[in-house]
């Protein structure tokens, strides 16, 4: 197997389940899962993962991009590694979701849904991980990253999502983020539903949901917008110096989850408003019923809004931007 996106998309198994080359071994787990081991001693173990969402492409072409030199021997692979394309119906179809956003399923939130094809993935996914956590339960540094492109355009175009975590963030994995030229880095303060929450709460991994400009098929993706992204992976993958930070990433952390309940839900923005977006103190963001949402500090900043969710799940995040001294202080 030289092409892991090919593969996932034609639906089939490859003809033989597991290969190497001079300088790694690889296996094939089930659809859109492959781990690769290097030959040499390694003290990292890594998860990379995309397509979660089916209509978000650019993260899926660079992670093949960067898998393929891999399957190819051109490459030898510095890390322990299992690379997952996440909802490969969803990928073929060109939708965000079949029937359900996969990436509100995890952490056993499958379990409310569990007679859905996302629920079933789900639980896949995780048991996946678990597998492959287990194995590398002696590696020094543990950690996930999740490719995703955001539905609306932003006023950063590369930005970085934290789960909540308890213990500080490991220096490496914040300057590795930096210099993957994440312009912000959002850190959630309460446990969620995500692939990353998943991780990092029952794994202990450092994890983090990196955002690549807005969702676009395949072949539409201007990616070298991310190069900065795509560099620094690759210096982690294939053991070489990850490239020169160009500017620190702004710290912001969620201040309140504008949450939709039902049919009567309205959400006051309109569906040209950036991710980022500022809004005054007083202002009123949504409301459903008799809850009102308002922004309740000086200024908070909208993330992710979207009134067309099922009942139940996230329309909204509202940020504040901190420092990161305030940040490490609020752990």
């Amino acid at each position: 197997m030289q092409d892991f996106l090919q593969q996932t998309l034609s639906g089939e198994p490859p003809r033989s389940r597991r290969g190497s080359t001079e300088h790694l071994d690889w296996a094939w787990h089930g659809e859109g899962i492959l781990s690769l081991t290097p030959h040499k001693t390694t003290h990292q173990a890594l998860v990379l993962s995309a397509g979660i969402h089916g209509n978000e492409t650019a993260p899926v072409e660079i992670l093949n991009a960067l898998i393929t030199p891999l399957l190819t021997g051109a490459r030898s692979l510095a890390v322990r590694l299992l690379v997952v394309l996440g909802n490969p119906a969803a990928l073929r179809s060109g939708k965000r979701y079949q029937q359900y956003d996969l990436n509100r399923l995890f952490s056993g939130r499958w379990q409310r849904v569990s007679e859905l094809a996302e629920a079933q993935r789900a639980l896949q996914l995780e048991q996946a991980l678990e597998t492959f956590w287990r194995t590398c339960r002696d590696h020094e540094q543990r950690w996930h990253l999740d490719l995703h492109t955001a539905i609306r355009g932003s006023w950063h175009t590369r930005f970085g999502v934290m789960p909540h975590r308890e213990q500080p963030w490991p220096q490496p994995f914040l300057d590795w983020l930096a210099a993957a030229d994440m312009e912000a880095l959002v850190f959630h303060r309460a446990p969620g539903g995500t692939f990353t929450h998943y991780s990092c709460e029952h794994h202990d991994a450092a994890s983090c949901t990196l955002e690549l400009g807005k969702a676009l098929p395949f072949g539409h993706n201007d990616l070298s917008q991310f190069t900065g992204a795509q560099q620094a992976l690759a210096a982690m993958l294939y053991g070489e110096a990850l490239p020169p930070v160009r500017q620190p990433p702004r710290y912001y952390r969620v201040a309140q989850q504008i949450t939709r309940q039902g049919d009567d839900f309205v959400l006051h923005m309109g569906e040209e408003t950036l991710n980022f977006t500022a809004f005054p103190q007083g202002t009123l963001l949504a409301e459903e019923g008799d809850k009102r949402y308002y922004v309740q500090q000086a200024r908070e900043f909208v993330l992710f809004p979207n009134p067309h969710v099922a009942p139940g799940l996230r329309a909204g995040l509202m940020l504040v931007e901190e420092t990161p001294q305030t940040q490490a202080l609020t752990l």
